[in-house]
């Protein structure tokens, strides 16, 4: 029988590229054409280059300082993305995100195969109103009542997330984690990354067979199994009052609710959790402090002060100011997402703080942008911008938040100048959650242990890609893992 191979597939591709391109040229028509870094590969543009690098934030930060604010970078078959590295106009960017400018459809596939049709998933009014329904489970008040949750399993991150969530022990502390530890999500990389690329012009890649995404998808399975689990538990202990996201979604099958979800959406809404960024965060946190002992100990110090006992939530944001810095660095230096990458859901105009000079050698004061356009906002390199942060905005340094060093940071909008959590109607809604867990874990981690890299040097640190999002690693060593001496404090 004839096997279809990469070369096949990628003639198919070309092939139905130039007819794309024959029968519609409205980009290059309308929008301005912008100066930006030349293709590396007539195939893949600099979609390659921009994967395989330690640290793609430095190549957009240096494209940046070379061709202006607001620039264009080759995708696969050259399809042109723009890139925003200016304040203004990623502020207007994210303003207008949901409606203006929404997920590619390559995006909302992979979202949907890995977790469902979720709020992350949604678009538009749905979206909205969704989002609208969800939000007394991430409010103050209620991240206030559930602290405790987070000191009692400080040490496990999934049981904090389910147990303050849905009610449901995940069985991390027992030693019977129920969710990831099962599943490689190495297995056949390279296609898969092939097929990512690829799918960015051709969606319905996504839908061919793959190691990794059938991987990804028996996760799914077993999410939804979960869910399926906590949904009839729930109702089975139903309770009028409660305000977690397990009691607003069983509301939401009531006649009387604002917000109707189907069963489907229901389920998928269950595998909204941090888990992935907040272990994530704290793997960074551990890494940084190890390089820099002396922050380590004067982090200890301030824990210290409440000896035994653990700060209430008040306390432990207003009470702990450098691991509130400690906490911020690791955000600005280690964001788990590192870009934003939509589309223009409408002809729109962008407004720039620094005018930039087209390939026309025009300068302009704004910019047209036609519908379907795609543009990325790369979150790491404008949270580590040397331009915005000073020159040592590449070091791990939590006394800048101590201080008034980076004035120009506060033209970029976000939570404490930030684009971790994103910015405008889509920011990051359990944003309060996070820090809250991710703050309560470093204390009760830092405060009675000590970490250093075994072998008395610092190790150089690599990049894992076998996870949901890229994890640390030692230089060329396997898996994600980052070993550390520890001991009792």
């Amino acid at each position: 029988m004839y096997q279809i191979s990469a070369t096949d597939i990628c003639l198919f591709l070309v092939g139905v590229f130039l007819i794309y391109k024959i029968s519609t040229n409205r980009h290059s028509s309308i929008t301005p054409k912008l100066r930006g870094p030349p293709s590396q590969s007539w195939l893949f543009g600099v979609t390659r280059v921009l994967r395989d690098a330690e640290d793609p934030g430095l190549l957009y930060e240096q494209w940046a300082s070379e061709y202006g604010s607001v620039f264009t970078v080759p995708g696969f078959l050259g399809e042109p993305r723009v890139v925003l590295y200016d304040p203004k106009a990623v502020t207007h960017f994210y303003g207008k995100e949901g409606f203006g400018y929404v997920k590619t459809p390559v995006s909302r596939m992979f979202i949907e195969i890995l977790f469902g049709k979720n709020l992350l998933w949604a678009e538009g009014e749905l979206h909205r109103r969704q989002r609208k329904f969800l939000t007394p489970a991430f409010s103050n008040a209620a991240i206030r009542d559930l602290t405790y949750v987070f000191y009692d399993s400080a040490h496990r991150t999934m049981d904090s997330i389910g147990i303050a969530g849905f009610s449901h022990n995940f069985g991390a502390i027992d030693g019977h984690p129920q969710v990831f530890d099962d599943f490689d999500l190495s297995g056949g990389a390279p296609f898969f990354a092939f097929m990512i690329i690829a799918s960015t012009m051709f969606p319905a890649i996504l839908r061919l067979p793959s190691k990794k995404k059938e991987a990804l998808a028996a996760m799914n399975r077993m999410f939804s199994d979960i869910a399926d689990q906590l949904l009839a538990k729930a109702k089975e202990h139903g309770n009028e009052e409660d305000k977690s996201v397990m009691g607003l979604l069983l509301k939401s099958e009531t006649h009387e609710a604002d917000v109707h979800m189907s069963r489907e959406e229901i389920i998928a809404q269950l595998s909204i959790s941090g888990y992935e960024t907040t272990s994530s965060n704290l793997q960074w946190a551990l890494i940084e402090l190890c390089k820099n002992l002396d922050i380590q100990n004067k982090l200890r110090a301030e824990l210290l002060q409440f000896g035994n006992s653990d700060p209430s939530w008040d306390q432990l944001n207003s009470s702990l100011p450098y691991l509130d810095a400690v906490v911020h660095e690791i955000l600005r230096m280690h964001p788990p997402v590192f870009e934003t990458t939509r589309m223009a859901a409408e002809d729109d105009v962008l407004p720039l703080a620094t005018p930039v000079v087209t390939k026309a050698g025009k300068t302009v004061n704004s910019l047209f942008i036609a519908k379907g356009t795609v543009i990325t906002t790369p979150i790491r390199t404008l949270n580590r911008s040397e331009q915005f942060w000073g020159p040592d905005a590449k070091e791990f340094k939590p006394e800048r938040w101590l201080e008034d060093s980076a004035p120009r940071a506060k033209e970029i909008q976000g939570h404490r100048h930030l684009l971790t959590f994103v910015d405008g109607p889509r920011t990051c809604l359990g944003k309060t959650f996070a820090l809250t867990e991710f703050k309560a874990a470093l204390f009760v981690i830092v405060r009675n242990f000590a970490f250093e890299f075994p072998g008395g040097s610092d190790p150089v640190i690599g990049k894992y890609r076998g996870s949901i999002l890229p994890r640390p690693k030692v230089g060329d060593e396997e898996g994600a893992k980052v070993p550390l001496r520890v001991r009792r404090a």
